[in-house]
């Protein structure tokens, strides 16, 4: 439903251009006031630079970390005892850019692969680097098409990567959608593989059949199989009803668990991170209620790697375990969202208990971005993360974990402009639950101030502190003196998985309640003016903002970004249908009565706040009729309403100048109904 978390994550809109039919067309579309503040704002998070990998190599030499964004990526490698001298490895030019990611080092720690566009015909390739030493990377195999996350095989004799041969557009339903045209969900059909290239010969084999859309994948210890998640295509769809495979390197693939044929919590629920032991006997994985494919969380199960009952060794935990790895036969080092924080720790999953002694909770986030919570480890006891949060910008962090200490320093002049970061709790019908909030930055205990309140995407996602990318976010209002409320009601991951999956069928209900609850609270601790509360949110939280304000006048304005207008029509119109099953418990043709008594148009009448609405042309995830639906029925009303298409867009936007826009937009409306 939504990969984006932040409230119009990444919009991209084009100011004044609104692309409605004829017919719905407004006469002076309106363009949002180009507020210096916000300039200056973007300015400085334009300047701060985005970390997004690192590793370790297995002997814990080396350390690599990868800077930059769209406009180009650089890794860099320093010893970890000395990071200082730190080194960029590439194969571009000396004077030029390209996208250089997803480093590996080789289990014998003697060589780094890596991808780059850098070659002659700016493909992505796979280069080799030394290290230790100083001639410059050469290139082993050039691809034709999409690859990410690669590995290298424990052998050490090739090299493996999710790869989509030809593709035209990234994998996932993130990405915008292609223009339709032929026979829909039948041409045009793009698979993720399994994929691998021989580290000597630099021979490209796919590994997978091409029936499958490859999700994840792992090694087995003695290089002769793989365990991975898959589905038949079309992948971005299919994920919410992924098995898990086994297979020989040159052999076919064995279902070894497919959720919906399991008794137990597990039963239709979704897999992800599969990992073999270190013995070869078995293979772990987190299973829970996820509304998005690479956005984890959980409880850990357990398996034999020949088949067999899967169980959970993480049961009942007040926590989301997001990310995992084993360190024996006995024991797996976990990362886990609790309470909207990072939780690392060591677990024996015999006895189902944490250790005292390797136990770290940080209030900020751990990987790159989004909630892909991810560590780098080694054949030591050294591990490295990306460690960000509301306060601290992003940087490497390495060493063992109670004693993590920072590695890079790429952002040390960065700052916050906005206000002090502060957990919140409170308790409603039973349910614990937490969100984070931002202080004005300019608070002043004597004066009232307005309050917006952002829902994350998802549903099952959670705000965990990061520092905010240049796209739009909640921060930003903040810094524009507004108070941020950023709750995780039920639903979200941070509590458990029947926390996660307590609304499900009920969406808009109990966790619109704990939201105002959430409301309530921070009204009694801070001096906020209740006539000025405003909602806003994105896929998920743009779905709760165009029902919220169908249930309740709370809100005195409201920003609807990729919205949820209609389950019932919703329903034929997205590419990723298969995801509303574990949620809504059947498909809309067998039990539409769900779908009406969660669907915001049903209760349009009832809509007294001005209701901006924005979307993508091309978003899959969320389609733009939904937002039209929503955007005509309060025009016809007579509400206040504006409607905003964003050309050439999918589920995340990637126009720098619309994210821009969305928060000149945005900031502009809040302003105007909330003055």
């Amino acid at each position: 439903m939504t990969k984006y978390r932040s409230v119009l994550p990444g919009l991209a809109l084009c100011a004044g251009l609104i692309l409605v039919t004829p017919a719905f067309a407004q006469t002076q579309p309106s363009t949002p006031a180009h507020d210096p503040r916000i300039g200056q704002l973007l300015d400085a998070l334009n300047h701060v630079k985005m970390v997004r990998e690192t590793a370790l190599s297995p002997d814990s030499k080396f350390i690599v970390w990868n800077v930059g964004g769209r406009g180009g990526s650089d890794i860099e490698l320093a010893p970890l005892d000395n990071p200082s001298a730190a080194r960029r490895i590439t194969a571009c030019a000396a004077d030029g850019k390209g996208q250089e990611s997803n480093a590996v080092f080789s289990p014998d720690s003697r060589q780094l692969a890596f991808f780059s566009d850098c070659n002659a015909d700016h493909k992505t390739a796979i280069y080799l680097a030394d290290p230790a030493g100083s001639a410059a990377p050469h290139q082993l195999a050039e691809l034709n098409g999409f690859a990410k996350e690669m590995q290298w095989s424990p052998d050490g004799k090739s090299l493996s990567f999710l790869y989509v041969e030809g593709a035209t557009r990234p994998s996932g339903a993130l990405a915008a959608e292609k223009p339709p045209s032929g026979v829909i969900g039948v041409e045009g059909l793009e698979v993720q593989r399994v994929a691998a290239v021989d580290a000597a010969s630099g021979q490209l084999t796919q590994i997978t059949p091409a029936k499958l859309h490859v999700f994840e994948f792992d090694w087995s210890p003695d290089s002769k199989k793989l365990a991975y998640v898959a589905a038949p295509p079309p992948g971005e769809n299919n994920w919410w009803v992924a098995k898990l495979y086994t297979q020989p390197v040159d052999g076919q693939p064995t279902a070894i668990l497919d959720p919906p044929s399991v008794d137990g919590p597990l039963h239709g629920l979704q897999i992800a991170v599969p990992r073999w032991s270190q013995d070869g006997q078995q293979i772990a994985f987190i299973g829970g209620l996820m509304s998005d494919q690479g956005s984890t969380g959980g409880d850990i199960y357990v398996m034999p790697a020949a088949g067999g009952d899967p169980k959970d060794v993480t049961p009942d935990r007040a926590a989301t375990p997001a990310w995992f790895v084993w360190l024996d036969k006995d024991s797996l080092g976990i990362a886990e969202i609790k309470g909207g924080s990072s939780h690392l720790f060591v677990y024996d999953i015999t006895n189902h208990q944490e250790s005292t002694d390797f136990n770290l909770t940080l209030p900020g986030s751990v990987g790159a971005g989004g909630l892909a919570m991810s560590v780098a480890t080694s054949n030591t006891n050294n591990i490295a993360l990306i460690r960000s949060s509301f306060d601290s910008p992003p940087e490497v962090w390495a060493g063992e974990l109670m004693s993590l200490r920072q590695i890079t320093h790429i952002n040390d002049a960065a700052k916050p402009m906005w206000g002090k970061a502060e957990s919140v709790e409170w308790e409603n019908e039973g349910f614990h639950v937490q969100g984070w909030l931002l202080l004005p930055e300019h608070y002043d205990a004597a004066k009232k101030y307005p309050l917006i309140v952002e829902v994350h995407g998802g549903p099952s996602a959670a705000v965990v502190p990061r520092w905010p990318g240049a796209g739009f976010g909640p921060v930003p209002f903040a810094a524009l003196d507004y108070f941020v409320l950023m709750p995780n009601p039920r639903g979200s991951f941070g509590e458990g998985e029947k926390f996660t999956e307590a609304n499900r069928r009920d969406f808009g209900y109990g966790d619109l309640r704990d939201i105002l609850a959430g409301v309530d609270a921070v009204e009694k601790k801070y001096s906020i003016d209740d006539a000025r509360v405003g909602l806003t949110g994105w896929s998920y939280g743009g779905f709760m903002t165009m029902f919220a304000v169908t249930q309740t006048h709370r809100f005195k304005a409201a920003v609807a970004g990729a919205g949820i207008s209609n389950w019932q029509s919703y329903y034929g119109e997205n590419s990723i249908d298969q995801w509303m099953i574990p949620f809504f418990g059947a498909s809309v043709y067998d039990d539409p009565a769900v779908y009406a008594k969660m669907s915001a148009i049903n209760y349009i009448k009832n809509v007294k706040t001005p209701t901006l609405v924005v979307v993508g042309d091309r978003d899959g995830e969320c389609p733009a009729p939904q937002s039209f639906e929503f955007w005509h029925a309060l025009r016809d009303l007579g509400d206040p309403t504006e409607l905003v298409v964003y050309p050439n867009e999918g589920h995340g936007f990637v126009n720098p100048e619309h994210r821009r826009d969305v928060l000149e937009r945005a900031l502009g409306w809040f302003e105007e109904y909330m003055p």
